[in-house]
């Protein structure tokens, strides 16, 4: 499970297994985690993050989307 990227109290991360679904990161948090698509950007599951705090992670994967995309890339060999 390859982590990218900590900002705050989000790890920002990648299940190494998931090669077949879209790009995406998973985002783990103290309360939870959640899971969202890169192309295009919107939330793909949650469990236990608030809302609050799930669009303070949205607005961070806008942010550092290139980056994502571009290891999400490199871990699943694309």
């Amino acid at each position: 499970m390859p982590t990218v990227l900590r900002i705050k109290s989000f790890r920002f991360h990648f299940y190494s297994d998931e090669g077949k679904e879209p790009s995406h990161i998973h985002v783990a948090t103290p309360d939870g985690e959640c899971k969202f698509w890169l192309e295009p950007i919107r939330l793909a599951g949650n469990r236990g993050v608030s809302p609050h705090v799930i669009r303070e992670i949205e607005k961070l994967i806008y942010k550092h989307c290139d980056l994502l995309k571009e290891k999400y890339n490199e871990i699943h060999n694309y």
